[in-house]
């Protein structure tokens, strides 16, 4: 079994090709649109749910079979069709510094993409490595609904005062202790309440070392 190294990409405005516009493209292009890529699916036919996001814009639909040079801007492709023969012409294709995921072939993938929940700048991934699909997805339910909604809110709040008690306190002591603090879990439960005035006034008092 393959031992994958774990890893977030940053493909922000970067172009992924999807070969296929079937189930398979369905499941990838949500995950996708949430980092920001330039996505581009190459298919004579279009699953029903992607044509309104092609319509708009929102990804790039050539309504074609597949070519080599289709794969020319690509920093990720996806083979996403049901003909192990197009997999095959796409993997071919593809240069050795685009990385490749193959639905059909998890071997001769250079990555999986695992089962994952957002909640704002917190992102939960987990993977078998392709030992148990089914488990994954079971995992990721789990942590569902352990890490709420509520936790976009949390994060983000978490991610703004990082960078207040950073911009506040030079590298040292206090500024290890101010970030230790901001995991004082009373923010946690302020936030599920709506207790939003007891979460900042905590934070004005880590800032002016009231707290300390």
């Amino acid at each position: 079994m393959t031992n994958y190294f774990p890893i977030h990409l940053n493909i922000e405005y970067k172009t992924v090709v999807i070969v296929g516009g079937g189930h398979v493209a369905t499941q990838k292009v949500a995950s996708l649109l949430l980092a920001k890529a330039n996505v581009v699916i190459i298919s004579p036919t279009l699953h029903e749910t992607l044509v309104p996001l092609a319509e708009s814009g929102q990804i790039t639909w050539r309504e074609k079979a597949f070519e080599p040079r289709d794969l020319d801007d690509a920093s990720l492709i996806i083979a996403a069709t049901n003909e192990p023969a197009v997999n095959d012409a796409v993997q071919e294709a593809a240069q050795h510094w685009q990385l490749l995921n193959r639905a059909d072939a998890q071997g001769a993938s250079d990555f999986i993409t695992p089962a994952t929940v957002r909640r704002g700048p917190l992102v939960l991934t987990v993977s078998t490595s392709g030992a148990s699909p089914a488990l994954a997805r079971k995992i990721k339910k789990d942590l569902a609904l352990q890490f709420d909604d509520v936790y976009e809110d949390y994060v983000c709040f978490l991610q703004q005062a990082r960078l207040m008690v950073t911009a506040t306190f030079e590298k040292g002591e206090k500024r290890s202790t101010a970030l230790k603090a901001l995991l004082e879990p009373s923010l946690l439960e302020w936030t599920r309440s709506g207790d939003i005035e007891k979460r900042e006034a905590f934070l004005q008092q880590l800032l002016t070392g009231e707290s300390q």
